[in-house]
């Protein structure tokens, strides 16, 4: 049985793409996007192993302006926030809101939990018509631990009140779902680009192309 949908935010509910856009402003080619995300989820993940933290938004400005000396571009604040701001300008994937909101009808709780801070996807969420279905945003700054971590997915069980088992977490990063399905939770694999589950995780307990699909295998689950 699932009472509880947890959901990852970067790009297995927003889409990043847009914010090539904000690289290309800022002087950097547009593909550097990739690295400088992995980038800052190798960093905050290598805390994480280590017993340390550091809050997404640090670690992604710190390397932003690395980036931006090794490109021979001056870190100006203008052009360090003008990317980082657009993370509170992406978009949804078309399939999040509809998707979502049969999976609310059908009384599944729904909450959010990102490695970056809540409040950054705020507008997103309200802009793209899903803020009504979210009961909680929470992010890893109060466990400090990013996921994986078990500490992540366990806080957001204890905010929930529900049994670990009784949660799923829904992501298109398998590291993510790996992650969730070792803290004791369901895992459900979001695969939009067809992309090849590794074998060295834990299988997830879904696979759907996108959140509509997922509604219809949840539904199907729960018969």
């Amino acid at each position: 049985m699932l009472d509880v949908l947890l959901l990852d935010v970067n790009e297995t509910l927003t889409d990043l793409e847009p914010l090539r856009d904000d690289f290309a402003a800022a002087g950097l080619p547009r593909h550097t996007l990739d690295a400088w995300f992995a980038a800052t989820l190798r960093d905050g993940l290598a805390l994480t192993a280590a017993g340390a933290y550091a809050d997404f938004p640090a670690l992604a400005r710190e390397l932003l302006e690395a980036q931006l000396i090794a490109a021979d571009l001056e870190p100006t604040e203008e052009r360090v926030t003008g990317v980082l701001s657009g993370f509170t300008r992406v978009p949804l994937h078309p399939d999040v809101a509809p998707g979502l909101g049969k999976i609310h009808d059908a009384g599944v709780r729904i909450v959010t939990l990102t490695n970056g801070r809540a409040a950054m996807s705020e507008g997103v969420f309200t802009a793209g018509g899903i803020m009504p279905l979210l009961e909680h945003r929470l992010d890893v700054s109060v466990p400090q631990r990013w996921k994986p971590h078990p500490d992540a997915y366990r806080y957001a069980a204890e905010v929930c009140g529900v049994p670990v088992e009784r949660m799923g977490l829904a992501a298109v990063h398998p590291w993510d779902i790996d992650g969730a399905r070792r803290a004791g939770l369901q895992g459900f694999y979001v695969d939009r680009r067809n992309t090849p589950y590794p074998k060295a995780f834990l299988p997830p307990d879904l696979i759907a192309p996108d959140f509509e699909a997922l509604a219809v295998l949840l539904q199907e689950k729960a018969k």
